[in-house]
């Protein structure tokens, strides 16, 4: 092939040498690994209480307190990441994963649970934010969003196996075997990632001047706030679709398929952004994202149905492909010579509002008030969509 018709090749299919296909496939695995182990807690609340022999609202910790650990690790992963590598910090995170996930398989009770998943958390932290600085370090901005959304088509799938697997397993064979699964995974990627090269990167200075420059943007403050509250919408509130199921006696297992949808229409609506990316602007984007998490938690308002949480959790899928992938996107530009640590900051307001949803309305949940969870999400998607759009399209 000539040169010339080379640059043409190129200049028709934007696509970045540097991100081979390989690499792109062992990011995408290290962070399907970690929603995996994130998610499949949530089908398996009702079913680990009544094992463990505690009540809904004590199990309900052991979900709120891994994103919050997970959200609490970020900044630290984050520093790691920038002074030691990419890849580096995801096969440490990954090996300490795995013996994090066999504490959580063996746990005799409630407390040692909690604990276990406080350490898995904060373990498998490191795996999402590492892999996106990755993609920031070698895809041009102008085309990030598109392997960004690879990733998250990847991370969306992570989530619908946590939830389809564990609850079929919890059902049928025991909650304790769920945990051990991303456990086995983390060790392989693990050994795999060693042949990973590490992307070239700017020099931090000093060990906390990532901190420094990441802090001292605005824009990184206003997107950290409006990250809170995304949290709180896209992934606090989900956790709460298969216990309100399984408390109208939908079994286990068909709960944590009807919640593994999130992940099925996050996976699909991700091939419909990757399209619209360059053709719609990022504030519209955000906007029909918004839209539908609005719609989704006024379904789920209305009725806490079969077919009610379904539609609900298709529409929540298609709102994170369409408004996460934008604001995540936004993160990675802010900060470029601190940008691990820049989306690990993201990653603390983001799990940090999660984690507190999931402090706060553990009674309601613990009470089945579910309509009353989903009313509140839906309406504090309104001022999420507003602000963030509003900030995307005065961003230059």
């Amino acid at each position: 092939m000539s040169a010339t018709s080379a640059t043409s090749a190129t200049s028709t299919r934007p696509e970045v040498p540097a991100l081979s296909r390989r690499s792109l496939r062992l990011l995408r695995s290290a962070g399907l690994v970690s929603n995996f182990d994130r998610f499949c807690i949530s089908p398996m609340l009702v079913i680990i209480a009544a094992r463990l022999g505690t009540d809904m609202s004590t199990v309900v910790l052991a979900a709120s307190v891994y994103f919050l650990c997970y959200g609490l690790m970020q900044p630290v992963w984050g520093l790691a990441s920038d002074r030691l590598g990419r890849v580096h910090v995801m096969r440490l995170s990954l090996t300490a994963g795995t013996v994090a996930s066999v504490i959580s398989t063996l746990a005799p009770n409630a407390p040692i649970l909690i604990g276990a998943r406080a350490i898995s958390g904060a373990c498998f932290a490191a795996c999402v934010p590492a892999s996106l600085s990755y993609v920031g370090d070698v895809v041009p901005a102008q085309v990030r969003q598109r392997p960004l959304s690879d990733l998250m088509t990847a991370f969306s799938l992570g989530t619908a196996l946590g939830t389809v697997v564990a609850g079929a397993l919890a059902h049928y064979v025991s909650w304790r075997l769920v945990f051990l699964l991303p456990g086995l995974l983390a060790a392989y990627l693990a050994w795999a990632l060693r042949r990973l090269a590490e992307p070239a990167r700017e020099p931090s200075g000093a060990l906390l001047a990532p901190f420094r420059i990441v802090l001292a943007s605005r824009w990184m403050w206003f997107v950290m706030g409006v990250a809170l509250v995304e949290g709180a919408v896209l992934l606090g509130f989900l956790t709460y679709l298969a216990p309100a199921l399984e408390a109208r006696g939908v079994p286990a297992a068909v709960a944590g398929a009807a919640s593994a949808l999130y992940g099925v229409g996050a996976m699909g609506f991700a091939q419909l952004v990757k399209k619209l990316v360059g053709q719609w602007s990022p504030a519209m984007l955000i906007v029909a994202g918004g839209t539908q998490a609005a719609a989704a938690y006024a379904v789920a308002t209305v009725s806490q149905s079969l077919p009610a949480l379904v539609v609900t959790a298709l529409l929540l899928g298609g709102g994170w492909s369409f408004m996460h992938t934008t604001i995540q996107s936004w993160a990675t530009v802010l900060a470029p010579t601190a940008r691990a640590t820049g989306v690990a900051m993201f990653g603390v307001s983001l799990y940090g509002g999660s984690a507190l949803v999931g402090s706060l309305t553990a009674g309601a949940a613990g009470d089945h008030r579910y309509g009353l969870l989903f009313l509140i999400a839906a309406v504090l998607t309104v001022p999420l969509t507003i602000a963030a759009a509003w900030g995307r399209a005065r961003y230059r």
